[in-house]
């Protein structure tokens, strides 16, 4: 992946669109969780989602950046302990819910619902 082209384009888009964009990738977090199939897939939503963060986080409010920040710590997390996390469908739904959560989370941070 082009990290590079990503975050120019990614940079081009308002707060608001941008948290957007992080509220959509971690909805796909939790969709794509459901089938086993989809764990590379996942596994990229994850890192770009990373990226995302820190592309905001440094224009967004101090609290937003403090939630965006630890939403980053635990994908990083995630990201570790991925084998494991992806074999026991257990923790797979448990990450998947987290993910929506923090999704809606980030939604309502964006503004774009009012």
């Amino acid at each position: 992946m082009d990290w590079a082209a990503v975050r120019e384009r990614y940079l081009r888009d308002g707060l608001p669109i941008r948290l957007g964009g992080l509220a959509t990738n971690l909805a796909r977090v939790t969709s794509f969780s459901s089938h086993a199939a989809t764990r590379d897939a996942v596994e990229g939503l994850l890192e770009e989602s990373k990226f995302l963060i820190e592309w905001t986080a440094a224009e967004a409010d101090v609290d937003v950046a403090a939630e965006l920040v630890e939403i980053q710590v635990q994908l990083a997390c995630w990201q570790l302990k991925w084998e494991r996390i992806w074999s026991d469908p257990e923790q797979r739904m448990r990450m998947a819910e987290q993910a929506r959560i923090w999704s809606e989370r980030v939604l309502e941070m964006s503004g774009l619902l009012r």
